[in-house]
């Protein structure tokens, strides 16, 4: 019984989570990602402690790709708002190199 009510709890999260990131105009899509960042660094850190405390192979196993999963979401993370920064940033590096010619 416990599990079909996690099972409900993750389907509910799943589409709350839908509803709310489709609604964000485009324009805070970079601040969000910024503080998923954050977010993401404490799953990281929380998988971690999960790791160090796996009393089981199974476990162990678990916590370890949960740790390589979040290390890739934060890492993407970081990639995807710098893209988007520079997106923002307009092209500083062609006009100092028109001034400097």
């Amino acid at each position: 019984m416990e599990s079909i009510e996690l099972l409900t709890y993750f389907v509910l999260a799943v589409f709350v989570g839908f509803e709310v990131v489709s609604k964000v105009s485009s324009t805070l899509h970079t601040p969000l990602m910024s503080g998923a960042n954050a977010i993401h660094g404490i799953i990281l850190v929380g998988a971690v402690v999960v790791a160090g405390h796996a009393d089981s192979t199974w476990k162990l196993i678990l916590a370890l790709l949960a740790v390589l999963l979040a290390t890739v979401n934060l890492v993407g993370g970081f990639v995807v708002t710098d893209r988007m920064l520079e997106m923002f940033g307009g092209n500083k590096k062609k006009s100092s190199e028109g001034a400097a010619s």
